[in-house]
């Protein structure tokens, strides 16, 4: 099959052929039909996730249809399917009591097993995969598997957002824009945060309350002066210092702050504790979401309650990922990348 693989950090995926997985007995081999360019695939690309290294096949955000099932399977060759980019193991403690993306043994693809930026990806616990629905498209299917469900499970399970409160989401890539578009649907009040202005505007043209450029103004102080004292619940989407610091002193005494930005390297920063002190405010760490959750975001998809369609802004073939991750080095335009031709 042709694949990108990683060879050297910073520099061009390599478009290989290499050889079909192989199946696993309690999963299934995926012809993929589309695979999302996320921000924490350019972490791996520079070198920054340990899991990554020559040879790595990335890609944990993917859609497409079972060629071959395992005798352990629950899916069989013809079902057209999502992945959570978490997959949980099925048989532990945190799997059992509902929360499988914190799964001791969890499996991703694209860090560590190979992962979707080829034709086919191999899928064990497939009990895990979800149904694509008739009505969505592999494009969009493929970015619900991290940024949507990241950001759903940010602001309903941890968050508990309720209507009319105020939500502050600091970067507005793929997790900030769909926490954008969903916060919208709970009925919240939402103020964006970005440096690049063509984002803010294209934000705004999909519901933000109200925006502000990072580059020329402080950002938390902005936030308290158009809440009216703080924001109650705040998303950092990017995983840096700057904004996590922004997030946590953007709150109303009694906020919480969800971190949802994988941060690279060794992950330590420096965090304005005095604020999280005197504000009493509660921080929250989220990754993925598990399984279980899908049929009903997805449902309110289908729906119609929430349009996510300007999440995909660009399909790409597999040889332009390089350019996309690239990119990610500075400021980025509105919405996101998706592989969906993978035969160039």
């Amino acid at each position: 099959m042709r694949a990108a693989v990683v060879r050297n950090f910073n520099e061009d995926l390599s478009i290989e052929t290499v050889p079909d997985p192989a199946c696993p007995d309690n999963g299934v081999v995926l012809e993929v039909a589309a695979c999302g360019v996320c921000r924490s695939d350019h972490h791996g690309w520079t070198g920054k996730h340990p899991r990554v290294q020559n040879g790595s096949i990335m890609g944990h955000e993917y859609c497409g249809t079972v060629v071959e099932a395992g005798p352990s399977a629950k899916y069989k060759v013809g079902d057209r399917l999502i992945a959570p980019f978490i997959l949980g193991c099925g048989s532990c403690p945190a799997c059992y009591t509902g929360v499988s993306n914190t799964c001791q043994n969890q499996i991703v693809p694209g860090f560590g097993p190979p992962g979707a930026y080829a034709q086919y990806v191999a899928v064990p616990f497939d009990h895990n995969l979800v149904y694509l629905p008739d009505s969505m498209s592999p494009a969009l299917a493929a970015g619900l598997g991290c940024r949507v469900t990241t950001a759903w499970h940010a602001l309903t399970d941890r968050a508990n957002v309720r209507a009319g409160e105020w939500v502050a989401i600091h970067g507005t890539g793929g997790i900030g824009l769909s926490g954008l578009l969903l916060a919208k649907m709970l009925g919240a009040q939402v103020v964006v945060v970005d440096v690049v202005e063509e984002k803010l505007n294209h934000a705004k043209e999909h519901g933000a309350d109200a925006t502000v450029n990072a580059s020329t103004t402080d950002a938390a102080e902005a936030i308290r002066e158009i809440t009216g004292g703080g924001a109650q619940v705040s998303i950092e989407a990017l995983g840096i210092e700057a904004t996590t610091n922004a997030s946590v002193e953007c709150l109303a005494t009694l906020g919480r702050h969800v971190h949802v930005g994988m941060p690279s390297g060794d992950g330590r920063m420096q965090v304005n504790m005095r604020a999280v002190y005197m504000k009493q405010l509660s921080l929250f760490g989220t990754r993925g979401m598990p399984s279980w959750k899908y049929p009903s975001l997805l449902g309110m998809i289908e729906r119609g309650e929430v349009d996510l369609s300007p999440m995909v802004a660009r399909l790409v073939s597999l040889s332009d990922a390089s350019a996309e991750l690239r990119a990610m080095n500075g400021p980025t335009p509105p919405g996101t990348a998706v592989i969906t031709d993978f035969t160039r």
